[in-house]
C-alpha cells in the first residue's frame, strides 16, 4: 500500500470524545473513521488487521474441526428465555438447520461457525456445537474455549476466564485493561472470577436469635434506608430493602409482570441477577402506579401483605429473622419481620450485588475489580434452543432426543482495540507481528544528494520485492512531508519495522533498519535485508 494513495491519513489531534490511549492512537493513525452516530468505519489499516485475527481464528476452528457456513441477516424467532444476542441468533438458526440435517448420534458432534458483522455488535465469529449430550457440550465448550485463548495470545495478549452467568454455564474471556469498560471480581487467593454483575460472593451467616413480634412503628420522612436506620438507631444490616421491577410481556396480549425484589440494608439488588432468576431479557423499574397497584407503598415497600406480584427475596434475608420492613403504609415500618413467618417469597436466590472488597465465595478472601474488556463468549445451551424448535436425532438405542448446544462468540473488533490498548508507547501503536497490518514500513526520504543510485529507483524495487515475497508493506513513498513528519508517522501506525532508504543510507551501503520500541538502526545492505526478512517470513506460518 502506498500512503501517497492509501484511503487513510495521520492525525496530529485527537477527536474528542476518544478516551482511552489505545482507542486515540487507532483514530490518529487512521485506523478508525466516524461515519454516523454508531460504530465507526474501519480504514484499510484496520481491515487488514481485523483479516490477520479472522486468519487466527478460523485456524483455529478447523483445528476444531469447525465448519464454516454463512447464514442469512433476517432476525430468527423468539427463542424461549435466551438471550437476544447475536451468538444466540445464530444457535437459533443452527438448531432449525439441524433439525433438517441432523438425524443420528453418529453425525455427532459438530462444530459450525460464521464470520460476520452484526448490526450494533461489532465483527464477530460465532460458533454453535452440537452434541448427544451435556458430557460431550462440555468437553466441545473447554476446546472451544482454548482455541479462543490461543488466537488471544497469538494477537499478543492473555485473557482471564471469568463467570457470566451464577450458575456457571457462561463464561467471557477478559483482556485486563486498565480503565477498560468490562468490571470483573476476581479472587487473588484461589482464583474465583465472575463478572460483577453475576459474581457470587460470600455472605455473613445472621446470629440466630429468638423471634420476636411484628410491631408497626412510626417512621415520618424516613423513605431511604440510611434515614430509617438513622432514626431507629439500627445498622443498615438489619433492614430490608424493597426494590420494584417490572418485566414486560413478549406477547402484546399478556399484562407486565411486577416483581418485588428484597435484598437487605446494607446491600443493593443486582438486576441481572434478578433478571436470569425470573427469566426476564430486560427489566424496568415499575411506577408508583405500578407499585401501588400490588398493595404496596413506594418508599415504604413490605412483602407483608402484597399481591399480584412476584416476590424474589435475597437468600441472607431468607436467612435474617426480625428485619425491619415497609409497611405499605406511608410513615409507618414494621420492626421484626422475618421471612417464612411473615410473608412466603416466591422465590429465594442469590440477587445481591457484589463488590471490590466482599468476601470470596470460595475462600473468603477479598474480592479485588479487574477491569476490562471482554473479547469473546462462551454459553452452554444445553437442550433449551433446540428443543422448541424439534432439533432431535436418533441415540444409539433408537431413542429420539434433543440436541444439547453450545453458543460461542469471539468478537474480532473488540481484539483489536485490546491489543492497540495494551500495545503501545507513548509515541503510538506497537503492533504484534502476528495482526499487524503490514510487516514493513518503508520511507523513502527522496532527496538528492548521492552519486549513487536515487533513493527512489531503489525504494520502489525494494517493495515491489518485498510483495513478490508475500510480505504486506505500507510504503510511505509521499514526497512532500518532511523526515521528521515520516518517522512520526511510522511511529504512531506502528509496524513492527520501519526500512528508510534514503541518499545517506545507501552512501552507506544500503538501508537504515529500526525494529518498532527499540533505539537501535543498522543499515543493511538491501540483498542482506531481503534474504533475512523474506527468509524468516517462510519459516513462518500465517
Amino acid at each position: 500500500m502506498r500512503m501517497s494513495r492509501a484511503f487513510f491519513s495521520t492525525l496530529r489531534e485527537t477527536p474528542g470524545g476518544v478516551e482511552t490511549a489505545g482507542q486515540q492512537f487507532l483514530w490518529r493513525a487512521g485506523f478508525l473513521r466516524q461515519v454516523g452516530a454508531s460504530a465507526p468505519a474501519y480504514l484499510p489499516l484496520a481491515h487488514r488487521s481485523l483479516q490477520r485475527i479472522e486468519a487466527l481464528a478460523r485456524d483455529g476452528m478447523a483445528d476444531l474441526g469447525g465448519q464454516e457456513i454463512r447464514l442469512p441477516g433476517q432476525e430468527p424467532a423468539q427463542v424461549p428465555g435466551a438471550s437476544v444476542a447475536r451468538g444466540y441468533e445464530v444457535a437459533a438458526l443452527v438448531a432449525g438447520l439441524a433439525r433438517r440435517e441432523i438425524s443420528s448420534y453418529r453425525q455427532l458432534p459438530q462444530l459450525l461457525y460464521t464470520m460476520d458483522a452484526a448490526a450494533g455488535l461489532g465483527v464477530l465469529l460465532s460458533a454453535v456445537s452440537l452434541d448427544a449430550d451435556e458430557e460431550g457440550l462440555a468437553q466441545q465448550a473447554t476446546a472451544v474455549r482454548m482455541a479462543f485463548d490461543r488466537v488471544i495470545r497469538q494477537s499478543g495478549l492473555q485473557a482471564l476466564a471469568v463467570a457470566a452467568e451464577a450458575e456457571g454455564t457462561a463464561g467471557h474471556l477478559l483482556v485486563p485493561i486498565p480503565g477498560g469498560p468490562g468490571e470483573a471480581l476476581r479472587c487473588a487467593a484461589c482464583g474465583y472470577a465472575a463478572m460483577r454483575y453475576a459474581a457470587s460472593f460470600g455472605k455473613p451467616e445472621p446470629v440466630a436469635e429468638e423471634l420476636r413480634p411484628v410491631e408497626r412503628v412510626a417512621t415520618p420522612h424516613c423513605k431511604t434506608i440510611a434515614e430509617l436506620a438513622t432514626f431507629l438507631g439500627v445498622p443498615t444490616s438489619r433492614t430490608a430493602k424493597a426494590v420494584f421491577f417490572v418485566v414486560e410481556p413478549l406477547e402484546p396480549s399478556s399484562s407486565p409482570q411486577l416483581i418485588f425484589a428484597l435484598t437487605r440494608g446494607d446491600m443493593e439488588v443486582e438486576e441481572a441477577k434478578l433478571a436470569q432468576v425470573v427469566g426476564a431479557r430486560q427489566l424496568r423499574p415499575a411506577t408508583e402506579e405500578e407499585i401501588r397497584a400490588a398493595g404496596a407503598e413506594p418508599g415504604y415497600g413490605s412483602p407483608v401483605g402484597v399481591h399480584d406480584c412476584l416476590v424474589v427475596v435475597d437468600d441472607l434475608v431468607a436467612r435474617s429473622p426480625n428485619l425491619v420492613s415497609g409497611a405499605n403504609e406511608e410513615g409507618y415500618h414494621l420492626r421484626n419481620v422475618t421471612s417464612g413467618r411473615d410473608y412466603r417469597p416466591d422465590v429465594v436466590a442469590d440477587i445481591a450485588a457484589a463488590a471490590a472488597g466482599s468476601p470470596c465465595g470460595r475462600c473468603g478472601m477479598p474480592l479485588r475489580e479487574e477491569k476490562g474488556s471482554v473479547v469473546a463468549s462462551m454459553a452452554r445451551l444445553g437442550t433449551r434452543i433446540a428443543k422448541p424448535v424439534g432439533a432431535t436425532f436418533h441415540d444409539a438405542g433408537g431413542q429420539l432426543r434433543s440436541l444439547a448446544m453450545g453458543a460461542y462468540q469471539l468478537r474480532l473488533d473488540a481484539l483489536l482495540a485490546a491489543v492497540a490498548e495494551v500495545h503501545h508507547d507513548a509515541a503510538g501503536l506497537t503492533w504484534p507481528a502476528a495482526v499487524a497490518p503490514g510487516a514493513v514500513h518503508l520511507v523513502l526520504l527522496p532527496r538528492p544528494g548521492s552519486s549513487g543510485p536515487l533513493p527512489a529507483a531503489v525504494a520502489d524495487a525494494l517493495y515491489a520485492d518485498l510483495q513478490d515475497g508475500g510480505m504486506e508493506v505500507l510504503y510511505d513513498d509521499r514526497l512532500d512531508p518532511s523526515p521528521g513528519v515520516k518517522f512520526n508517522d511510522a511511529d504512531l501506525i506502528g509496524l513492527p519495522v520501519r526500512v528508510t532508504v534514503s541518499a545517506r543510507s545507501l552512501d552507506q551501503g544500503g538501508v537504515e533498519v529500526k525494529r518498532r520500541g527499540e533505539e537501535a538502526r543498522e543499515v543493511v545492505a538491501v540483498e542482506a535485508f531481503l534474504a533475512g526478512l523474506l527468509g524468516r517470513a517462510g519459516g513462518e506460518t500465517a
